[in-house]
């Protein structure tokens, strides 16, 4: 594949996620189109196994790593669920978009990434400040979107963290395996727990089945194949801009396509989360511009 289009469609997969993500709960508890999503993605992960004749690596190190991931999944993926209920999803987008500054918090207390330079303080303190202006318009929207942001803020934290763990296990897995392995341990964990909370099917709309089959496949898969294929062949930086690109365009679609009204004041703190990421990678930003 182009590495354009590789690029394009990983800006398009994770604009649209967060919007497909409310679209598919509806007329459901929030459990239940995450565990199909996950099903889907695990069974669609599995034909291209045996397509591509790709082995499970069983390696001690690699079972760490199918914990880690599927951890991650697993934890981030049920918060996001429930708290898309009460969250526009452009803001999930946005919040989702700080992922590389907790990374490198996370990161930085385990001794595995550089030293806080004052770049980085300064994107963490931009970001924070983002932070704060996104919290005060969550208490004048209502009492249930608070709730929601600290939620998805706890899916940040879980993610990132898994990303670390994942890196540090140092497991040497094809992409598509520990895609695999960490979607087995999710349908593992989602379906006794679904079954034990709610265990009824619900009546489904036709936009919601389809948007959790795009999920399944798309956004399970698709996108988190050709996030690693992109990563492969280009600079940091150029990958890290994607992180400012998607909270604006997922932003956009969720005012388009789903009647969502951001103010003044989630622009706002989208624009300082946004600066400050930009400021806490300028260093790989440099270099992408360096390496053209």
């Amino acid at each position: 594949m182009p590495i354009p289009a590789a690029y394009l469609g990983v800006i398009l997969i994770w604009s649209t996620t967060p919007l497909a993500i409310q679209w598919s709960g509806a007329g459901a508890d929030f459990m239940f189109p995450l565990l199909i999503r996950m099903v889907i993605g695990l069974a669609v992960c599995t034909v291209l196994m045996r397509a591509l004749r790709i082995t499970m690596v069983r390696s001690r190190a690699a079972l760490h790593a199918y914990v880690a991931a599927g951890s991650g999944i697993f934890g981030s993926m049920l918060l996001v669920y429930w708290s898309a209920r009460y969250v526009p999803s452009g803001l999930i987008a946005v919040l989702f978009g700080l992922i590389p500054l907790f990374t490198g918090l996370i990161g930085m207390w385990l001794a595995d990434e550089e030293r806080l330079t004052r770049a980085k303080l300064a994107g963490i303190v931009l970001g924070l400040a983002g932070l704060i202006v996104i919290f005060g318009s969550g208490a004048k929207t209502g009492a249930q979107v608070l709730p929601g942001i600290a939620a998805i803020l706890g899916a940040v934290a879980i993610q990132a963290a898994s990303l670390v763990w994942v890196k540090r296990t140092g497991a040497a897995i094809p992409v598509l395996a520990l895609t695999t392995g960490a979607l087995t341990l999710v349908v593992g964990l989602l379906l006794p727990l679904w079954l034990a909370l709610f265990g009824h099917l619900p009546q489904w709309s036709l936009r919601a089945g389809l948007s959790t089959l795009y999920l399944g496949i798309f956004g399970s898969v698709v996108g988190f194949t050709l996030y690693f294929y992109v990563t492969k062949h280009l600079q940091a930086g150029q990958v890290a801009l994607i992180t400012l690109i998607t909270p604006v365009s997922a932003l956009l679609l969720g005012q388009w396509l789903n009647g969502e009204q951001p103010g003044f004041d989630i622009w706002l703190g989208t624009a300082l989360i946004l600066l400050g990421l930009g400021v806490h990678q300028w260093h790989l930003l440099a270099l992408a511009r360096m390496a053209r």
